[in-house]
């Protein structure tokens, strides 16, 4: 993969173009940035450069043809997995044990993906991701050797918040006394739940959202759209790929939590205990990740009827379909329960995240919608 496939980052491209101009690559780098960025473009992008893949005299054909499928021995990859069922008590999951779902993940979605996008791939939904101490046992191993082409040997860690505290301290020691010409890539979206010590022993480089024009003249270029739609989904996108890539799936999750806030908010308004009982039982059937996408989708849409009462174009992200909803419901969401209901929603899911009841959190959830939804006397 070359630097040429990463959608935007000009800045980003220039400064590790940078590092390696005047041999200053760190053995440590965190990647840090939203998601849809093209953060792990970039990572990947760098690897391939420095183990060969490039356009210049130091061209290695035969690295070329290993990393076209990502299968070079002196690049590991290492991200959160799950524990399959029916595993032993005592299993520790580790990448090598799920090498062939990543590799389907990325030949499927190239080098923009998501973790929603790899549990789906995993096949589960109703599992936590997690790096475990045994992955880092495993990276011990594996960069005690010498790097079998020569040159760098290279550790993407996808994701490290993911990382157990027993792994990270495992990590630290193997961070804070790298085998020779070891380079370590983390990419996270969430850096501050990594250890500080960890954090303190990588250089940061801050991954700006892409511009609007860089995911206009990607969707034109990479996938034929015209440019006015192009403009007005990189618009929505707001400077996520995944999001733009996502708009142009019509039959998107995204379609489904639409549809389910819609029904949400019809039925609170009507007060109808006895569908919101049923409107909750079935949410209650879908993973804990697939609820936590949906309340972080809800409450994008509560962010954006609140702004789209003050009719300035500037400030909405919405889609057509959305934007047709508000114009009706918008005058609903206002100053008086704007911050009530954002609020509802990160105690839904701060409590789904920590796996309590789901039908009893929905249900709760969907009663105190209602209130919030009735006007207050002036």
């Amino acid at each position: 993969m070359k630097f040429n496939e990463v959608i935007g980052q000009h800045e980003a491209k220039q400064r590790l173009m940078q590092m390696v101009d005047e041999d200053r690559i760190p053995h440590a780098l965190l990647f840090c940035g939203p998601q849809g960025a093209g953060k792990m473009a970039l990572a990947m992008a760098f690897a391939s450069y420095l183990l060969g893949d490039r356009d210049d005299e130091k061209a290695d054909a035969h690295a070329q043809a290993m990393l076209a499928k990502w299968a070079h021995p002196d690049l590991i990859f290492t991200f959160p997995a799950i524990k399959p069922d029916g595993a032993a008590s005592g299993y520790q999951p580790v990448s090598d044990d799920f090498i062939p779902q990543w590799q389907e993940m990325l030949r499927k979605h190239g080098a923009y993906f998501s973790h929603e996008d790899w549990v789906t791939t995993l096949g589960t939904d109703k599992k936590q991701t997690y790096i475990s101490p045994a992955e880092s046992n495993s990276l011990i191993h594996k960069l005690s050797m010498k790097s079998s082409q020569g040159g760098y040997k290279i550790n993407i860690i996808w994701l490290p918040e993911k990382l157990r505290t027993d792994a990270a301290n495992k990590l630290l020691k193997l961070i804070e006394e790298p085998p020779t010409e070891t380079l370590f890539i983390m990419v996270s979206e969430e850096p501050e739940k990594l250890l500080e010590t960890i954090r303190s022993r990588t250089q940061r480089i801050d991954i700006k959202k892409l511009s609007t024009d860089d995911i206009k003249q990607a969707l034109i270029e990479r996938r034929g759209i015209e440019e006015d739609a192009a403009q007005r989904i990189a618009r929505v996108a707001n400077g996520n790929w995944l999001k733009a890539i996502e708009e142009l799936n019509a039959g998107s999750e995204k379609m489904l939590f639409h549809d389910l806030f819609v029904m949400l908010m019809r039925l609170a308004y009507q007060r109808n205990i006895r569908d919101l009982k049923k409107w909750s039982e079935t949410i209650a059937e879908f993973g804990r990740e697939k609820q936590k996408r949906m309340l972080i989708y809800f409450s994008h849409l509560i962010r954006e009827n609140f702004f789209y009462n003050f009719h300035n174009p500037e400030l909405i992200y919405m889609t057509e379909a959305e934007e047709k909803f508000a114009k009706n419901f918008a005058r609903f969401i206002n100053e008086d329960n704007v911050i009530g209901i954002s609020q509802l929603i990160e105690r839904t899911l701060r409590d789904i995240s920590q796996n309590a009841n789901a039908k009893i959190s929905f249900f709760d959830f969907t009663l105190k919608i209602i209130v919030l939804l009735i006007p207050r006397k002036k």
